[in-house]
């Protein structure tokens, strides 16, 4: 049993009210009133502090009163990718920095997705337009507890291009590839193609086909320079290397999915950020959704934003034809295609850089359903894996 000493506000009883344990006559009826009403509390006190602790009161206290959802700041990632042009028009055009409101935005922009749930996991970021594979990584790593996908954003844009002369799997024996980050979600696509296409590879680099995490601004000199044989790359990085360095498309991965649909990117939360500020994530989903509408109403303006943020980023704009080419090759969407990410496990798994475990609990759709049936869409499933 935890001991509680008993604060009574200054002013409850007057000054001289009480003197060595008496009343004074002259202050009695002037203290009486507040006297009474101090007293009255005394068994609702007594009983806060003759059961539990100090923490288990606290707790309660928590839980019962009500949740202040709007933070103060959102920190988001993104990539300087084409796959992610809803958070770089979200950001330009400043859908989410008005859907935000009062808090203010941060932003932070990555190479790959494994450096973005090690930000997430440090706490230096709150959310992240992300691929598939990091998400399910840093779920399954931390037993469920560490994030959220709360949306969709992008379906598409990602290939494996070679050298000229290259025609088959078969011929990559002994070539070395590229992919942006180790674990990465291109980097899982390359190494489950190439295990189903009888060829080994390590997360280490060895094996039949050498693999190495490469940024992508690199993956184009290193390929030019002839020190690469290809890579799998999300847009527009796979463009470049077609249209600027003379590289060949071996698989176009949509070709590896029913109908062409895969997720490419989608939006994460840290799971503390959605419990403590689910105003604020019901905003990010909003402005991601504004976003894309935008985009698809609007696709040469949208190319021209995309463009001039990629040219921030990384100190040039993309050609004409690289921004054409790699817009054309994704789909905009926040319908994260949830029946498509028992397979991505699967393929993490064959890459040997996610171990197998339930990803049930993985999605929290119910903030992007509030914001689809209000504008009049149809909710979108997270397909038994979570919330919607």
């Amino acid at each position: 049993m935890t001991t509680h000493s008993l604060t009574f506000p200054r002013g409850t009883f007057p000054r001289g009210t009480f003197h060595r344990g008496t009343f004074h006559r002259g202050t009695f009826h002037r203290g009486r009133r507040r006297l009474v009403a101090a007293l009255a509390a005394l068994p609702l006190l007594a009983g806060l502090a003759a059961c539990g602790n100090d923490s288990s009161a606290a707790s309660s206290a928590k839980s019962a009163a009500p949740a202040d959802t709007a933070a103060k700041t959102l920190r988001l990632g993104y990539f300087a990718n084409v796959t992610h042009a809803p958070a770089m028009v979200g950001v330009a055009k400043g859908f989410i920095a008005r859907d935000l409101g009062t808090t203010a935005l941060k932003t932070q922009i990555f190479n790959a997705g494994p450096a973005a749930i090690e930000a997430l996991n440090a706490g230096a970021i709150d959310a992240a337009y992300l691929g598939p594979n990091p998400a399910i990584n840093g779920f399954v790593k931390s037993n469920g507890a560490a994030l959220r996908i709360v949306s969709g954003a992008t379906s598409g844009g990602a290939q494996l291009v070679v050298r000229s002369g290259i025609r088959s799997a078969a011929q990559l024996k002994g070539t070395k590839l590229a992919t942006p980050q180790l674990g990465g979600t291109q980097d899982v696509a390359l190494r489950a193609w190439l295990r189903k296409n009888g060829l080994k590879s390590s997360p280490s680099g060895g094996g039949d086909v050498r693999i190495s995490p490469t940024e992508n601004a690199q993956t184009l000199a290193l390929f030019r320079a002839g020190k690469l044989d290809g890579a799998w790359l999300p847009e527009p990085w796979s463009s470049r290397l077609v249209l600027d360095a003379g590289a060949k498309v071996l698989v176009d991965e949509k070709s590896l999915w029913p109908q062409g649909k895969f997720v490419t990117t989608h939006v994460i939360v840290a799971t503390r950020f959605l419990t403590e500020h689910p105003q604020t994530v019901e905003a990010l989903v909003r402005a991601n959704v504004e976003s894309i509408d935008w985009i698809k109403s609007n696709p040469a303006q949208a190319r021209a934003t995309i463009n001039a943020e990629i040219a921030k980023a990384t100190g040039k704009p993309l050609s004409f034809a690289v921004i054409t080419r790699a817009f054309a090759d994704i789909e905009m969407g926040s319908d994260p295609l949830a029946g498509t990410l028992t397979k991505l496990l699967d393929d993490g798994v064959t890459a040997r850089v996610t171990k197998k475990a339930s990803i049930k609990g993985i999605y929290d759709l119910r903030p992007l359903n509030k914001v689809r049936t209000a504008e009049g869409k149809p909710a979108v499933s997270a397909s038994g894996l979570g919330e919607e």
